[in-house]
């Protein structure tokens, strides 16, 4: 059996954000791991066969030994999905969208894998919530990714008036999603519920033709008209 030092590597693969070109977002060491790499760990396998047949399409998709990671996962079964990199086979770990490891149950993935002694390697490519940080000019040395707020009406406007006075006191930018087919919903609540002062920051679509990333005043956005119907998108809010 191979010691650590011959073990193969764990390489997080990043994945497009949407509809677009992936060698417009990714570096060409994505294309190069993806023409040698044959067995991966994904949330998604028709999405990921679409990406590799993008990244690679003479890639034989026979070859493809694809491991489910999502809500349907029994977790017992997820330590063996790393038995290749055991045998000194190096793996690919895949999101849906974007990174793995973040907002992503591939996170699971990476922490047995440093238990086991595995090298884990993350490769370059679209994140939106780093993206949407970068481009909203709120503090991007102190912010929180809060994931998915409340269902319930009031809990989710008392959880939006916590981050509202967290951001205040400790100056920490709050970041959090929803479901593409309630952003309206949303942008509502966000609205009624929070400062006319306190900025607000939504982007979606990020790296597709229909990118739209703004920052301004929850009282200018109740003056704003968009259509955020499922579209991907990120808040970002700032007292």
């Amino acid at each position: 059996m191979p010691t650590a030092s011959h073990f193969g590597k764990l390489y997080l693969i990043p994945v497009t954000l949407g509809d677009t070109n992936p060698l417009d977002v990714m570096p060409q060491q994505v294309q190069s791991l993806i023409t040698a790499i044959d067995e991966y760990i994904v949330e998604n396998e028709k999405t990921a066969r679409r990406f590799i047949k993008e990244i690679y399409p003479q890639k034989s998709q026979p070859s493809l030994l694809l491991h489910p990671l999502n809500k349907h996962t029994d977790p017992i079964e997820i330590p063996s999905y790393l038995d290749a990199c055991i045998a000194g086979k190096n793996i690919g770990l895949m999101s849906e969208a974007g990174v793995p490891g973040v907002a992503d149950p591939g996170s699971e993935v990476v922490r047995i894998a440093h238990e086991k002694g595995i090298q884990v390697v993350p490769l370059v490519g679209p994140s939106s919530i780093l993206m949407a940080v970068m481009a909203s000019g709120m503090n991007g040395q102190n912010f929180a990714f809060n994931g998915y707020l409340p269902i319930d009406l009031k809990e989710r406007r008392n959880e939006l008036k916590r981050l509202e006075r967290v951001s205040k006191d400790y100056n920490q930018s709050q970041l959090f999603i929803e479901t593409p087919y309630r952003n309206g919903k949303m942008l509502d609540e966000i609205c009624n519920t929070l400062q006319s002062s306190t900025r607000l920051c939504i982007a979606c679509d990020i790296t597709l033709p229909t990118e739209f990333i703004k920052t301004q005043p929850i009282l200018d956005w109740k003056r704003t008209t968009i259509d955020l119907h499922k579209r991907p998108a990120i808040f970002i809010i700032h007292a």
